[in-house]
């Protein structure tokens, strides 16, 4: 069993996880706006938190705001890093190009996944060991268009 950690928080309504077993505690809007078709907007959840050294958090979008009404987050994931005690917002965007969306004090805009992160220690080589993959980039792996054989 994966261990919780305590994480110190001041927000007017604490992150809940919807079920059990969930990765993300849903993060709620404490403002009332309306995103207009293609419109960001930077949403207050009123949430502050102090994570232990060692632990990020990442804002990440809710799936059904996105499948159902196109709203994402624009630097999805978001990173809360161990040091930051601002308050977290959350930059949504409504990516439906006709439909403006509503969002009332309360609704349930994004979801914060807690997670520990080991520190890298970066160390300078002449040449990289070899991989399967090699250096192939975006769409590297399996995604062709226009190839014939």
């Amino acid at each position: 069993m994966i261990e919780s950690v305590d994480v110190p928080i001041i927000a007017a309504q604490l992150p809940v996880y919807a079920h059990p077993g969930d990765a993300g505690a849903d993060l709620v809007s404490t403002e009332a706006l309306r995103l207009a078709p293609g419109q960001r907007a930077l949403v207050g959840t009123g949430v502050r938190i102090a994570l232990p050294d060692g632990y990020v958090a990442f804002v990440v979008p809710r799936s059904g705001l996105a499948a159902r009404h196109g709203i994402t987050i624009v630097n999805a994931p978001g990173t809360v890093d161990a040091g930051y005690r601002g308050e977290i917002k959350v930059a949504l965007l409504n990516t439906d190009q006709t439909e403006a969306y509503d969002i009332a004090v309360g609704d349930r805009i994004a979801q914060m996944i807690v997670m520990p992160v080991p520190r890298a220690r970066f160390i300078p080589v002449d040449e990289l060991p070899a991989s399967p993959r090699g250096e192939g980039g975006f769409g590297s792996t399996g995604y062709q268009t226009g190839v014939t054989p």
